[in-house]
């Protein structure tokens, strides 16, 4: 599978898009490697220029206005021309070997993906140089039902969202239902396009390895979302539901929507509350019961976690250690 055109979105990321870049360029299966400029106002294309290694297989997009996560990518898929395409954060690195494990050409597959390891900046170093490895488990294959399920936190399991995936994505498939990301996204764009691609046939294979290195930074888009990202989630949601499903993939999809709503209630009176202080956002909102009742289990949630936090660390502001995606 020597057809992969990597996709990396990039905005103010000179501190990390050299290593993506090197470790796209690294992978002998990449034909490609397309980074777009996303409005940045740092040296992110000279970063990632920097990077090159002559190859004459890394492209860089300037884009005059800052278009999303969503945008950002449906922009260089449109200026890439491989048969696969794979997306990379510029925050994140790939390991020697993903795209070769990720390889099956007996399997029929639309989306291949492998596990994910989350590490902090300070722990992900333990993880540069390596190669692919084992994480236990099988291969799987994910249905509409189970993948909108898995995206749904709980409380042992608060990040443990399969919309995190990065497959190597078939290109034929997105020309072929006309699909691409929803820019309205500038959350959950990933969930939302593999959700389509499920509804319309997809393939959706996970295989056991992981070669995909997430960094977790506080400053990252997916850490720090505001209720108008949430609300686009949400309008999202409905939008699939108005799509003819399945009893089973209904509820899924309904019980996702209700939880994201509960978050969208949650950031919203959080914002009111800093901005206007506590009574006005109460007396703002009071017709509205059920956004404060989700706000309130939100902030009991927070402060839940966070004594969760400190009984783990002693209050130490330790950084976590690496965790995976998928467990074995």
């Amino acid at each position: 599978m020597k057809d992969i055109a990597v996709i990396i979105p990039a905005m103010n990321a000179q501190d990390t898009i050299g290593r993506a870049v090197a470790s796209a360029l690294g992978q002998d299966e990449v034909v490609e490697v397309v980074v777009v400029d996303d409005a940045s106002c740092d040296r992110t294309a000279q970063a990632a220029r920097d990077a090159d290694d002559g190859s004459g297989r890394l492209k860089i997009i300037f884009s005059g206005r800052n278009l999303g996560p969503a945008g950002a990518r449906n922009l260089a898929i449109k200026r890439s021309s491989a048969p696969h395409i794979a997306i990379l954060d510029a925050d994140d690195f790939l390991l020697a070997g993903r795209f070769a494990a990720l390889a099956d050409p007996d399997a029929d597959w639309d989306l291949s993906a492998d596990n994910i390891v989350f590490a902090s900046a300070e722990k992900a170093r333990q993880f540069a140089g390596g190669s692919v490895f084992d994480t236990g488990g099988m291969a799987q294959r994910l249905t509409f039902e189970r993948f909108v399920r898995a995206n749904m936190s709980r409380p042992d399991r608060p990040r443990g969202e399969l919309g995190f995936l990065k497959p190597v994505i078939r290109r034929s498939f997105l020309e072929q239902h006309g699909l691409a990301y929803n820019e309205r996204l500038r959350l959950g764009e990933d969930f939302e396009l593999y959700a389509r691609m499920l509804l319309a046939g997809a393939r959706f294979r996970i295989i056991a390895a992981c070669g995909y290195v997430a960094v977790e930074r506080e400053t990252s888009l997916s850490a720090n979302h505001s209720a108008a990202d949430l609300a686009a989630l949400v309008a999202a949601d409905q939008r699939l539901l108005r799509q003819p499903l399945s009893p089973f993939d209904r509820r899924a999809l309904a019980a996702h929507h209700v939880q994201c709503a509960e978050r969208w209630h949650h950031r919203h009176f959080l914002d009111a509350k800093r901005e206007r202080g506590l009574v006005r956002a109460l007396a703002e909102n009071a017709a509205l019961p059920r956004l404060i009742l989700d706000a309130a289990k939100g902030v009991a949630q927070d402060k839940w976690r966070e004594r969760q936090r400190r009984r783990t660390t002693g209050g130490a502001q330790l950084p976590p250690e690496p965790r995976f995606l998928v467990g074995p």
